[in-house]
């Protein structure tokens, strides 16, 4: 199978998994609601190992920040969570509407200011502003290419996360150690 055979079966295979899932959450609403459970353990220090299903991560300051740098940070995980949901939903539509794609890239810069997560400013602790660049190659028209970025974005749901505030809600559990 040359590289054209190889990226066709996939785009093949991406739309008949949209087209599936889309179908059965159409047909029953209670299979697309779900409850993500994410576990962060403090290793030691501020090394944190993220654990979710199968998969296991790590995240860390850098040593200026006080860590070890054993793994990046929450903002590069929260922009790569951001730029990487962007780029899936719009392999996915591009599947769902035909929209041939040759490459895609996204970059995402956000600014913020570091001294509120110290308490030395009043500036909020997250992001003043988040931008993002998507770069398309693609043989489809200028306005097809475009109707599938919109399209993906109202759909894309780290779009959603970064664009709208969230609820949030605590839980403590404290206690006192053994021994």
């Amino acid at each position: 199978m040359d590289g054209n055979q190889e990226k066709t079966a996939s785009t093949e295979r991406i739309r008949i998994a949209f087209e599936r899932s889309a179908k059965a959450i159409a047909l029953r609403p209670s299979v697309g609601k779900h409850t993500a459970v994410s576990k962060v353990t403090v290793q030691g220090g501020v090394l944190c190992e993220i654990q979710e299903g199968r998969w296991k991560l790590v995240s860390d300051l850098s040593e200026k920040g006080g860590g070890t740098g054993q793994g990046p940070d929450p903002g590069v995980l929260g922009r790569a969570a951001f730029g990487s949901c962007l780029a899936m939903a719009y392999v996915l539509w591009a599947a769902n509407l035909g929209v041939p794609l040759e490459r895609l890239e996204i970059e995402v810069q956000a600014d913020f200011d570091a001294g509120a997560q110290y308490g030395v400013t009043d500036s909020p602790a997250g992001y003043s502003e988040v931008r993002y660049t998507v770069i398309v190659e693609s043989p489809a028209r200028e306005d097809e290419v475009r109707r599938l970025l919109d399209e993906a974005e109202k759909h894309c749901p780290y779009y959603d996360v970064f664009g709208r505030a969230q609820k949030l809600a605590r839980t403590v559990e404290i206690s006192q150690p053994q021994g």
